[in-house]
């Protein structure tokens, strides 16, 4: 999943930036249960973080299970994180990190229904080591971490949309639906660009809000082959 980042330097975050984000997590936790009904089983959403960009797709579904696949995406040097973690009700039951670096690493994690440790593993190079409680508690707070973060973001209504540049400012969606973002004039400038440089289309993914829209990552990877959808996330 190589990323051309659009550099975090080249502009001001409005709301989604990650210092902004933890004041906020707490506050729209409180109203997290007068909220769910209203917030759909599948969401997608992200924020800027102090290093680079973060996506984040979750699913709830009727039988307390809860899904959750992030992506962060460095700004310049470092690796790609992909980690999917699964919940029944509030246990978390399942993590597994990938981390596409010269050196390749993969994490998995399975947990008993009482919390108990079941299975892990960890592949660096495809060499197998063992994980220490140090780290599989590591893991798990951060797991607890995103959960709050997406549940956050789903009751602040801060949308991810992902797709393909046409030029003339608008984005055929990963959904194939013609959209015109409400982009600021440096974040189409810096979109026309990296277009300029590329022969294909590139892809965009940027974040709507009430209180606005964000520019988020700019690539020359398709975006929508491996973007989750509701039906078999």
């Amino acid at each position: 999943m190589a990323v051309n980042r659009f550099g975090r330097g080249a502009f001001t975050p409005l709301l989604f930036g990650w210092r902004r984000l933890a004041a906020l997590v707490g506050s729209l936790l409180l109203s997290a249960c007068s909220s769910q009904q209203q917030l759909p089983p599948f969401t997608a959403s992200g924020y800027i973080a102090d290093q680079g960009a973060v996506r984040i797709w979750r699913k709830e579904s009727s039988d307390g299970n809860t899904h959750i696949l992030a992506a962060f995406s460095p700004w310049r040097e470092g690796a790609t994180t992909v980690g999917q973690y699964r919940w029944h009700n509030e246990q978390l039951t399942f993590l597994e990190l990938n981390i596409a670096d010269k050196d390749p690493e993969q994490v998995k994690i399975r947990f008993a229904s009482n919390g108990e440790l079941s299975f892990m593993q960890r592949e660096v190079n495809a060499q197998k080591q063992q994980l220490s409680e140090d780290q599989i508690a590591l893991y798990q707070y951060r797991a607890r971490q995103i959960k709050e973060v997406s549940e956050a973001l789903r009751i602040g209504h801060v949308v991810l949309h992902q797709g393909h540049w046409n030029g003339n400012n608008t984005v055929t969606t990963c959904e194939d639906t013609v959209v015109t973002p409400k982009l600021d004039s440096e974040s189409l400038g810096f979109i026309e660009r990296r277009q300029g440089r590329s022969a294909a289309k590139v892809s965009v993914a940027w974040l709507e809000a009430p209180e606005g829209t964000q520019l988020l990552l700019v690539a020359n990877e398709n975006f929508c082959t491996w973007q989750p959808k509701a039906d078999d996330f």
